[in-house]
């Protein structure tokens, strides 16, 4: 007998069952709206981004298959994946999202253009000894994005990811500016509800390396964008000389690739770039 995929009988018209929403819910793509990034993220502790639409998780002291999805039937997540023709959690890549990959806008923009119907779980986790930094580069879309940064003695609330092997041929292509690397055993990864730790996950690490604040050289940290850039502009008068102070102008910038190019340089010239060992290695190097 052949089984409906989870979320295919809304898209026919009947009424949405409960904890699930549509990904539309969540905002554009900050590939679409540069200043938006890193985008919205998932309300709860998890979800499953399957098609159009998000469900709700419910995290349990069991593994993070045996959680339930919330779609009126308390079903495990396993068995959504299956139904869905997708493999479970076991056979999947637990990947550490420190910027708009915990995006399900974004998530389902990459894997659309990429012709992948997407079917990822988003759990949300605490890590210790990682923050969300700020990469040395621009996307070519124009937000200055994320980049995982080590810094001893803080705790971070981030999400994994869960994409399997085709959905992480997709992630990785839509990476160039990043290398996929094993977070090392020092940054356990915990998740909700009482599950034992995430063992050997991943993590897109920039090519580039980190931003760090200049006189304290202490990283920066990622925040909203148009602060970040007007910061990052206040660093670098020549660049705000070149593009003015809004930040709406650096990314109608960024459109020229010369421009994107020049920040790097900037960044790096005036001594604002750190290469992490472990996580980056200067580009063009082999990983």
């Amino acid at each position: 007998m052949t089984r409906r995929r989870p979320d295919r009988a809304g898209e026919r018209g009947g009424g949405s069952p409960p904890g699930r929403r549509a990904v539309i819910e969540f905002g554009a793509a900050p590939a679409t709206v540069p200043l938006d990034y890193p985008g919205r993220t998932p309300d709860g502790p998890a979800a499953v981004l399957s098609g159009r639409f998000l469900y709700e998780v419910c995290p349990a002291a069991a593994p993070v298959g045996r959680w339930t999805v919330g779609t009126g039937g308390d079903v495990p997540l396993d068995e959504f994946l299956a139904r869905a023709g997708g493999a479970p959690i076991g056979a999947r890549y637990p990947v550490l999202a420190v910027g708009s990959n915990a995006s399900p806008a974004q998530l389902h923009r990459k894997f659309a253009r990429a012709g992948v119907r997407p079917l990822v779980p988003i759990t949300a986790v605490r890590v210790s000894g990682v923050i969300a930094g700020v990469s040395a580069h621009v996307n070519r879309a124009g937000y200055v994005p994320a980049t995982p940064v080590a810094v001893p003695g803080e705790v971070s609330d981030l999400h994994l990811i869960w994409p399997d092997d085709a959905a992480l041929a997709v992630l990785d292509a839509t990476e160039p500016n990043y290398h996929r690397v094993r977070l090392p055993a020092r940054h356990p990864v915990r998740l909700p509800g009482g599950s034992p730790d995430v063992p050997r996950c991943w993590v897109y690490a920039s090519r580039h390396g980190c931003v760090v604040e200049r006189g304290s050289g202490r990283p920066r940290r990622l925040t909203d964008q148009p602060s970040l850039i007007a910061a990052l502009l206040a660093d670098l008068p020549e660049l705000a000389a070149a593009v003015g102070a809004a930040p709406e102008s650096f990314v109608a910038a960024v459109d020229d690739r010369v421009f994107g190019d020049r920040v790097r340089r900037s960044l790096a010239a005036g001594g604002l770039t750190r290469f992490q060992p472990g996580f980056t290695v200067p580009a063009g190097h082999s990983n």
